[in-house]
């Protein structure tokens, strides 16, 4: 009986480990996504595999023999298709084997390692990498009870505590960035700049704020209509005569796009302070890889915040959620352990099943015995004697099979079930060479020990 031993690990970069400008270099789209994916599907060093990109994360979540291996393979695939150097990557990376993968996918669907502490996005960030996952045949039974497991918990966070009961995201820590800065926006004018998720959220958030003026700009005007319509504002093509135009009147202007070129540039902004006159112009840019070119800071009336400047933003705000931290971490406690015990069944199920097996073959084999050796007995008699022969087999192996459940569930040590089958000459059937997740209490570090360096 052939047993691959594999572990469960997870590869990554954050904004707790690398700047917005590597992160945005490694922000993968849907399609790039796919690409990684098919990468690691394809080859023998990682077995099965997810992967989250946001804006603040690029995670590679996998099971393979070797963690380090499946992290370095994780890594070459990235910077293949990104162009950043690999060992630029390793650098900033962190890998997590074992409990602590597990326990860090729980806390991170939880909002627990987000930029705002509780925000609710990453809970469908998530989702949404696994669906993909599980289009392209990347995934197995091992992540897909991991990830349903890291839903549930994530799902549980938000409806049995106040960790998601706030519309508290990137874009609700811009919105109170803006206020912060400006004070109430009833007078002010509002520019966003995009209409998807995120622009979305941002302009619903100013929306509640009434401010003087919303103007929505987007490629697809149609889109813009469409939330322009929702909170209340005004739609409009994005082009740069237009957007130029708005920079000149706007108090604040929010972008996310993220399509990889400034959208706002140093000389549109350097032509609207002309005719400002001093006048403060806030301007938040949610998008990785950045919509406004860094350059923008440079002009004193000019406040230009990115999401890396996100971080405390809120903070005095989430006071009650930070309180909610331990329940969630309970709750994380609870789902890990259901998963320990999965994983520790999918050691002693087959081995028992092998075992009634075995005990229902030996009965069947005396039961014909019997019937050739007395051809009187009747129907009946055969019946009775057949369900007090099973209820033997039964009783016989209801003790070893409850201890050894037990056992194995309790240690999460497969020796147990391997005994058992050793003792009976078992071979359960799986189908296939088994594959055995070693799980411990896991371990973390980075990527590469070598000091990081500063980003030219």
């Amino acid at each position: 009986m052939g047993v691959t031993r594999v572990k469960i690990f997870v590869v990554g970069l954050s904004h707790k480990t690398a700047p917005v400008e590597l992160r945005e270099r490694v922000s993968l789209g849907e399609a790039e996504v796919r690409h990684v994916l098919t990468q690691l599907r394809d080859s023998r060093t990682v077995l099965e595999s997810v992967v989250v990109s946001t804006c603040n994360r690029l995670e590679v979540y996998g099971l393979g023999p070797s963690a380090r291996a499946g992290s370095d393979f994780a890594l070459s695939a990235v910077a293949h298709l990104t162009g950043v150097d690999r060992d630029l990557l390793k650098r900033y990376a962190y890998v997590r084997e074992g409990e602590d993968a597990v326990r860090h996918a729980m806390r991170v669907a939880c909002g627990l390692d987000s930029v705002v502490f509780g925000e609710t996005q990453i809970l469908g960030q998530v989702r949404d990498a696994y669906q993909l996952s599980l289009e392209e045949g990347a995934t197995g039974s091992v992540l897909n009870r991991l990830f349903r497991e890291v839903i549930h918990v994530g799902k549980r966070a938000q409806t049995e505590t106040s960790i998601g009961r706030e519309a508290v995201s990137v874009s609700y820590a811009a919105v109170q960035l803006a206020r912060k800065v400006l004070g109430e926006l009833r007078d002010k004018q509002v520019v966003v700049i995009g209409a998807g998720h995120m622009a979305g959220l941002a302009a619903r958030h100013f929306a509640a704020h009434q401010p003087k003026s919303l103007l929505i700009f987007n490629r697809t005007l149609e889109r813009a209509q469409a939330l322009a319509a929702e909170v209340g504002g005004d739609a409009r093509p994005l082009d740069e005569v237009g957007l130029a135009e708005a920079l000149i009147r706007a108090d604040v202007v929010l972008s996310a796009i993220g399509r990889g070129r400034y959208v706002v540039t140093q000389e549109m902004v350097a032509n609207a302070m002309t005719s400002r006159r001093g006048r403060p112009l806030v301007i938040l840019d949610i998008a990785v890889p950045r919509d406004v070119d860094p350059e923008v800071s440079r002009w004193t009336s000019a406040y230009l915040y990115d999401v890396d400047d996100l971080e405390g933003v809120v903070a005095a705000n989430l006071e009650e959620r930070a309180r909610q931290e331990a329940a969630v971490e309970a709750m994380i406690d609870e789902s890990v352990r259901a998963f320990s015990r999965w994983l520790a069944e999918q050691e002693v199920v087959p081995v028992i099943a092998a075992l009634h097996q075995r005990g229902e073959a030996i009965e069947r084999e005396v039961m014909a015995s019997l019937v050739r050796k007395l051809p009187h007995l009747s129907e009946r008699d055969q019946k009775v004697i057949h369900k007090h022969m099973m209820s033997i087999v039964h009783q016989l192996l209801r003790e070893p099979v409850k201890n050894v459940k037990e056992l194995s569930l309790q240690s999460g040590d497969p020796g147990y079930a391997e005994t058992l089958a050793a003792l009976f000459g078992l071979e359960p059937e799986t189908g296939h060479n088994r594959v055995r997740v070693e799980w411990g209490q896991g371990s973390s570090y980075a990527a590469d020990a070598a000091r990081r360096p500063a980003l030219s």
